[in-house]
């Protein structure tokens, strides 16, 4: 079964409280991510029909401040299905409600797992890769995979090889004493 990225895509705007403000009066990050991964899940699941888990989150960079008294929009998309997991790309943008000023906040990927209702990993349908930008955000998908396999076996620790970075790291703001 395949289904088409518009199916499952959903989104969410939540006016920003004092109650969700840090000590600098900004937005608190963990507000967001807990926002973002309720998104995730929502869209994941409307995808598969299932129960779904977060097994990863792949960079969460936060690249503008939310303001107390913004409204916040997520926005999140089905980029990439597997077997039995799927992408979810998200986007956070924050909007001025007197000014009317948007700003995009984040964009993040959550690698979502479905499982039945014995917790146990279940099929989900595939992708309907019918535009462009679909095909290319299932491509970046796969391309971020394998960075991260590459990464991960790279610094293995039973075949990492300190002398290939020691200089390297003593370039760095850290002191090598081994």
């Amino acid at each position: 079964m395949f289904k088409h990225v518009k199916e499952s895509q959903v989104s969410l705007t939540e006016l920003m409280l004092p109650s969700h403000s840090n000590f600098s009066g900004k937005i608190h990050g963990g507000h967001i991510l807990n926002l973002m991964d309720q998104i995730a899940f929502a869209c994941a699941s409307k995808h598969s029909r299932n129960y779904c888990v977060t097994a990863s989150v792949n960079k969460v960079d936060f690249l503008n401040p939310i303001e107390v008294g913004e409204l916040v929009t997520l926005k999140a998309s089905v980029n990439y299905t597997g077997k039995t997991s799927m992408v979810i790309g998200l986007r956070v943008e924050s909007e001025n409600i007197q000014t009317g000023k948007v700003k995009h906040c984040n964009s993040s990927y959550f690698t979502m797992v479905a499982k039945d209702e014995n917790g146990k990993n279940v099929k989900v349908p595939g992708l309907i890769l019918d535009t462009e930008q679909s095909v290319r955000r299932f491509a970046r998908s796969i391309a971020r995979q394998n960075q991260t396999r590459k990464r991960s076996s790279n610094f293995k620790a039973s075949e990492f090889k300190v002398e290939e970075h020691i200089e390297f790291i003593k370039k760095q703001n850290a002191k090598v004493d081994l």
